[in-house]
């Protein structure tokens, strides 16, 4: 949509990237919102806010305003950033061995919304006389609509007792210090920092540099998208039976054979196995990173852990996905590839001192 109204070529790509950066400033107000007012108005709150934004990107396109519809961007993504609070939820309303499989089947959603959100926008595109792709907009927004009376009649807050006792009332310190957390934060960070910069730099060295056809392009990012929600089938139960540890650990050697593949001069179907590696050892690392977290704190601490893990999740997908077009004109495909390896190599540390402490009784029981 950029590209039809933006002042350049060069700032097509701004909107998606200020939205990006809108979910990354959200990640904390989000949460500590939720914090003072509870989930469900906190879902309504970011819910409205989705509506409105979505009303505004529409009003930008019938002025063809790139200003105003990058600012709607930017509050799209602030919608976003409420509705990463609902893997959170949906871990507070079940049992600890339960958490891995819900938060799947909540990431299966994401096959839903990969099909769903493009047929929307591709049929609302041209609605009578109005611009083109304005209807796209006003299509979701009265989807938002009918998310929000969902989660006014339907939803209701979990009721969490939170002990008064010392453990519950930890330093930050004491928190962000543990082991645990640290992989949890870690691998969550480094699968979508490293998957939106291989995912944004795939279609421009495809089509724009290597000459691919569209069509083909398109096959490897909906089979990339495909390999990032499907897992979800059966990664939960994986975690239930061996462990968020190992599930990272799969993670890990999926993601840098995804790197091993994508390296040289890639034809179609290294495009295409680096970006299927990518879309499931972001899964794993993503899920079991999540998993993980939810262990790593009390519940009157839990907004607070949850705040910081999303904003530095957000903030380094930001950062993959500003990089990936300035990689890619500077250092090529290759450079790509290599910008991403330090985040590998600084996951594995995180690994085997996390499992190393949880494997001692006297710190588990610390954790």
């Amino acid at each position: 949509m950029g590209i039809r109204i933006a002042p350049s070529a060069d700032l097509a790509t701004l909107p998606i990237a200020v939205q990006i950066i809108g979910i990354a400033s959200a990640a904390i107000p989000a949460s500590f919102l939720m914090s003072k007012i509870g989930r469900k108005l906190g879902f309504l709150f970011g819910t409205l806010l989705g509506i409105s934004a979505t009303l505004l990107a529409a009003y930008a396109i019938s002025l063809e305003s790139f200003i105003l519809f990058v600012i709607a961007s930017f509050f799209i993504g602030n919608y976003i950033a409420f509705l990463q609070q609902f893997r959170f939820a949906v871990a507070e309303s079940v049992s600890q061995d339960e958490i891995p499989r819900s938060l799947s089947i909540l990431m299966l959603a994401g096959i839903v919304a990969a099909l769903l959100g493009p047929e929307v926008g591709r049929r609302f595109s041209e609605v009578g006389s109005l611009p083109l792709y304005a209807g796209s907009f006003l299509g979701l927004a009265v989807m938002l609509s009918i998310s929000f009376l969902i989660l006014l009649l339907f939803y209701k807050n979990t009721n969490i007792e939170i002990p008064n006792n010392r453990i519950s009332k930890r330093s930050s310190s004491e928190i962000f210090k543990q082991p645990r957390l640290i992989l949890a934060i870690t691998a969550a960070a480094i699968s979508y920092s490293i998957m939106s910069l291989l995912m944004t730099a795939t279609p421009l060295s495809m089509h724009e540099i290597d000459q691919y056809s569209l069509d083909a392009t398109t096959r490897v990012l909906q089979s990339h998208i495909l390999a990032m929600y499907v897992p979800s089938f059966f990664s939960g139960i994986l975690i239930t039976r061996f462990g968020a540890f190992n599930i990272i650990k799969a993670g890990l050697i999926l993601m840098a054979t995804c790197l091993a593949i994508g390296w040289g001069k890639p034809e179609f179907i290294h495009y295409l196995g680096t970006l299927i590696c990518l879309g499931v050892g972001w899964n794993f690392l993503f899920l079991g990173g999540t998993t993980l977290l939810t262990q790593s704190y009390n519940q009157s601490e839990r907004f607070k852990v949850q705040a910081v893990n999303d904003f530095i999740v957000f903030s380094l997908q930001a950062f993959g996905s500003l990089s990936a077009g300035f990689l890619l004109i500077t250092v090529g495909w290759n450079g790509v590839i290599a910008f991403a390896l330090p985040g590998l190599v600084i996951l594995f540390p995180a690994i085997v001192i996390a499992e190393r402490v949880v494997s001692d009784p006297v710190n588990d029981a610390k954790l």
